[in-house]
């Protein structure tokens, strides 16, 4: 009798517990879940200026980057660091691939160069690499972005869950477009200016750069002849 009422108080026990433990498991599985990310960039320039990156560049323009600290918050940081240190200031655009995309960041402007702060984490996420897609360089190991960037003229989905998207642009894409092409280009383009939103930094004065021509010793003679 005394062995048929322990059993039926453990198994009360147990039907007892089993709604605590089964909650216990949902709430393990719900904070292991990835959280949603969101896509939606605002194109506001009013709005959070804080993760607004702006570029002026030498072919008379300005670029606006919506930054996403939810989508990569280390790398959000360092480019905001390195922005206010003014180290993108005069530095040009050493890769750029038609069709591709175009890359900055490298103060040496060989493609080789970082700032002298240490490489970041990789921070890969879930977001598209879409037109106009602002994402982290790297070597071919994960942890090695530092300072460079690009610029995507064309969606390449490729690129998903490799590098780090971390923002996008949200106003001035045909300046974007005009980048001048190489690797590197013979004039590139440069980064004359790189500021935060909030700062209000004014407009550097820009006059646009022209295409350097290079004329052969037959060029010459047969213009001096005519």
């Amino acid at each position: 009798m005394v062995s048929r009422f322990l059993t039926a108080l453990a198994l009360g026990a147990a039907l007892t517990a089993s709604p605590v433990l089964a909650q216990d498991k949902k709430d393990e599985a719900a904070q292991s879940a990835p959280k949603p990310v969101n896509y939606v960039v605002n194109t506001d320039q009013s709005v959070d200026r804080e993760n607004i990156l702006y570029l002026d560049l030498s072919n008379g323009g300005r670029v606006a980057i919506r930054l996403m600290p939810e989508w990569a918050p280390a790398h959000i940081e360092r480019i905001k660091t390195l922005v206010r240190q003014g180290f993108y200031d005069g530095v040009i655009f050493h890769r750029v691939i038609d069709g591709f995309m175009a890359q900055t960041g490298d103060p040496t402007g060989t493609g080789q160069g970082g700032s002298p702060l240490p490489d970041l984490t990789a921070e890969f996420n879930s977001v598209p690499h879409l037109r106009g897609t602002v994402s982290m360089a790297r070597t071919n190991e994960p942890n090695t972005a530092n300072s460079q960037f690009f610029i995507v003229f064309y969606p390449r989905f490729a690129l998903d869950h490799k590098y780090t998207n971390f923002g996008r642009v949200i106003a001035g894409m045909d300046i974007v477009d005009s980048i001048t092409r190489g690797e590197p280009p013979a004039n590139p383009t440069k980064v004359v200016q790189a500021s935060i939103a909030a700062d209000n930094k004014p407009v550097p004065v820009i006059t646009p750069q022209k295409e350097v021509k290079t004329f052969s010793a037959d060029m010459l003679s047969n213009s001096s002849s005519n």
